[in-house]
């Protein structure tokens, strides 16, 4: 068993996914002192309620890394954030390195990939997508958050776009800005089950789905299917290039560095 420093050092997990949840989860039940950031109030109930456990609210930007890891005492990072959050994971290598604070990546298992479905268009980048015609005159449903949805405002005169965002009201507004109707926006919380991908579908008429391959907690999997079994394209944007000091998908391996880095 190994014997926890008793000098105030933290762990900082960053959250904002189901991943993180599961993660604050179990090191809260190891006893681990751990700051974990997340981006919104709704997000803050997600996480357990304990002593060792600590949650902040907030944007973090380079400028206040390094307040934020001398006020929190940081002594490891694990970066459990969204595949697609670039610009905090980027932030987090350097700010750690510079600390020489250790670091890890926890990253969400990816989808299973079927090599047998034609329906699958796979994109390095949301600029390769925009870039060719596979929008044009499409009814497409965009499963890509809200961050993405100003890239298709110039398409909303040349193509027919839904949107599926989260039920927030920061949401709401980018979508409206983006040029999205109320008619043309649902607001849903994820996973969304197949039924519930294949009524909608088929509701809107969709000829065309864009998503971000979020893997298995994203919800990308049951989009693969019901492309299949619908016959409706696919586009699967790729995740961005990160080069991660270190990395895992294991729960337990995890929880090893995170016990080896605020122990003796």
């Amino acid at each position: 068993m190994l014997e926890l420093l008793d000098i105030g050092r933290r762990l900082w997990l960053i959250g904002g996914t189901s991943e993180s949840v599961a993660l604050a989860s179990a090191i809260a039940s190891l006893g681990l002192p751990c700051t974990v950031t997340v981006t919104t109030k709704a997000a803050e109930a997600l996480y357990p309620k304990t002593t060792k456990l600590r949650v902040i609210v907030g944007c973090l930007d380079a400028k206040l890394l390094e307040q934020f890891f001398q006020q929190q005492q940081i002594g490891a990072v694990v970066d459990a954030s969204h595949p697609y959050a670039v610009e905090i994971s980027q932030m987090a290598i350097r700010a750690a390195a510079k600390q020489q604070i250790p670091y890890l990546r926890f990253e969400r298992l990816a989808a299973n990939a079927q090599a047998d479905n034609s329906q699958v268009i796979s994109l390095d980048s949301f600029d390769t997508l925009l870039a060719g015609n596979y929008l044009h005159q499409q009814r497409v449903l965009l499963t890509i958050g809200c961050k993405a949805l100003p890239l298709f405002h110039s398409w909303q005169d040349k193509s027919t776009l839904f949107s599926r965002i989260l039920p927030t009201l920061a949401s709401l507004k980018v979508a409206i800005a983006a040029g999205f109707s109320s008619e043309r926006i649902i607001a849903v919380r994820p996973p969304v089950p197949a039924q519930l991908e294949k009524a909608l579908w088929r509701h809107w008429d969709i000829s065309l789905v864009v998503t971000k391959a979020s893997g298995v907690a994203g919800g990308e999997e049951v989009k693969r299917e019901v492309a299949k079994e619908l016959g409706i394209p696919l586009v699967v944007i790729a995740r961005p290039k990160v080069e991660y000091p270190q990395e895992t998908s294991d729960l337990a391996e995890a929880l090893v560095f995170c016990q080896s880095q605020l122990a003796y």
